[in-house]
C-alpha cells in the first residue's frame, strides 16, 4: 500500500512540480529544468543540474572525483602522512617531470606552510621586500592572512604592476624604493624579468640565464628598513611584524638595515642560495648562520630552482621563526 508521502510525490508532477527520487524518505522536488543523479557509492548521490553525463572515480575513504564524461579517470590518491589530506595525480609523474613536480609542491607547501606560521604568530603586518608585481601578496591572501602588507618594489615599471595588484586592498601599502644596509642611489640592473637585481650576474649566473646578457641599468633609491619601520607599523596594535626578502642576492643587505629592530620580527623568510647566480651574494650558509644569530631558527626549506643539467637546487626559500614567538611551538 502506498504511503501519504508517496501519493503526494505521485501528484506533484501534475501540476508543473518535477520530483527525482533519491531513496526512502528523500525526494528532490523542483519547478524548471533537468536534474540528474550520480550515485557515488557509500549510500551517497550526485545531483546535478542538466541531463550531462558524469563519471565518479572512487579516491579514498568517503572521497570521491566527478568528473565531466561516461569515463572513469585513471586517478590516484595518495594519502599525505596522517594529515588527512591526500594528493591527486591523474598521471604518474614521469622521471622527466619530476624537478617540475617537486617544485610546484614546494611552491605550494611553503606557501601554506607562512600561512599557517603567521597564524600561529599572531603576524599582523608582512613587511614584503622585493614585491615585484605583487605575487607574494596575493597569495598571502588566497590563503587567508588578513592582516596588513607593506611591500617595497624599486622598479619604476615594476612598481606600477604593484600598484594594480594592491590598489583595492585598503590594508596593503606599497613603496617604490629598495632596501639596504644604507642609504644611497645606486643602479640596479632590470629587464631580467623577475630577477632585476642591484648585483651583477656570476659566471654561473650567465651560464644558466641568458637574460643576464642583456638589460639596462635603472637608478633606484635605497633606504634602512629600521628608518621605515614607524610609518609601516602606524595603525597597527600591539605590531608582531614578519619579514620576507626576495631581492636577488641583496638578502643580507637588507637585513643589516634593520640593526637592533631586526628583534621586533617573529619570523622570517629569505631566498638565500645553494649556487650562487649574483657577483657577491652570500653563499646559504653564511645567510642561515647570520639568521640563526639574530634569534631566528629553521622552520622550512623549499627549493625554488634547480639546476636543469644536474638538478642542484639553486635556491631556496628559507622561512624561520624565533622560537619564543608563539607558545605553541610555531612551525
Amino acid at each position: 500500500m502506498r504511503t501519504f508521502y508517496r501519493r503526494v510525490l505521485g501528484i506533484l508532477p501534475r501540476i508543473g512540480v518535477k520530483v527525482v527520487d533519491l531513496g526512502p524518505g528523500t525526494s528532490l522536488v523542483f519547478r524548471r529544468g533537468d536534474r540528474t543523479v550520480v550515485p557515488v557509492g557509500g549510500g551517497a548521490d550526485l545531483v546535478t543540474r542538466g541531463k550531462g553525463r558524469y563519471a565518479v572515480t572512487d579516491v579514498g575513504v568517503d572521497t570521491w572525483l566527478v568528473a565531466r564524461g561516461a569515463t572513469k579517470r585513471n586517478t590516484k590518491s595518495v594519502p599525505l602522512g596522517d594529515a588527512g589530506a591526500r594528493l591527486l595525480l591523474d598521471k604518474p609523474v614521469p622521471a622527466d617531470g619530476e624537478r617540475e613536480f617537486q617544485l610546484a609542491a614546494a611552491h605550494y607547501l611553503c606557501t601554506q606552510h607562512v600561512a599557517a606560521l603567521l597564524e600561529l604568530n599572531r603576524v599582523n603586518c608582512v613587511f614584503d621586500v622585493g614585491a615585484n608585481s605583487g605575487q607574494y601578496g596575493k597569495g598571502l591572501r588566497r590563503f587567508g592572512y588578513t592582516g596588513r602588507i607593506v611591500s617595497f618594489e624599486p622598479v619604476s615599471a615594476t612598481f606600477e604592476k604593484l600598484q594594480k595588484s594592491a590598489e583595492n586592498d585598503p590594508d596593503w601599502h606599497v613603496y617604490n624604493f629598495a632596501l639596504g644596509r644604507e642609504e644611497a642611489v645606486q643602479s640596479i640592473y632590470v629587464d631580467w624579468k623577475s630577477m632585476n637585481s642591484l648585483l651583477p650576474p656570476s659566471e654561473y649566473g650567465k651560464e644558466r640565464y641568458r637574460r643576464f646578457a642583456k638589460g639596462r641599468t635603472e637608478e633606484i633609491e635605497i633606504r634602512r628598513l629600521d628608518d621605515v619601520m614607524q610609518k609601516a607599523l602606524e595603525g597597527v596594535e600591539d605590531p608582531r611584524p614578519y619579514l620576507k626578502m626576495d631581492t636577488q642576492g641583496f638578502d643580507m643587505e637588507v637585513f643589516a638595515g634593520a640593526g637592533e629592530r631586526i628583534s621586533e620580527f617573529v619570523g622570517m623568510q629569505s631566498e638565500v642560495a645553494a649556487l650562487r647566480l649574483y657577483e657577491g651574494s652570500p653563499a646559504m650558509g653564511e645567510a642561515v648562520a647570520a639568521y640563526e644569530a639574530a634569534g631566528f631558527g629553521v622552520t622550512g626549506m623549499y627549493p625554488v630552482t634547480r639546476d636543469p643539467a644536474t638538478g642542484r637546487v639553486v635556491e631556496f626559500d628559507c622561512v624561520m621563526v624565533r622560537p619564543e614567538a608563539s607558545g605553541s611551538g610555531a612551525g
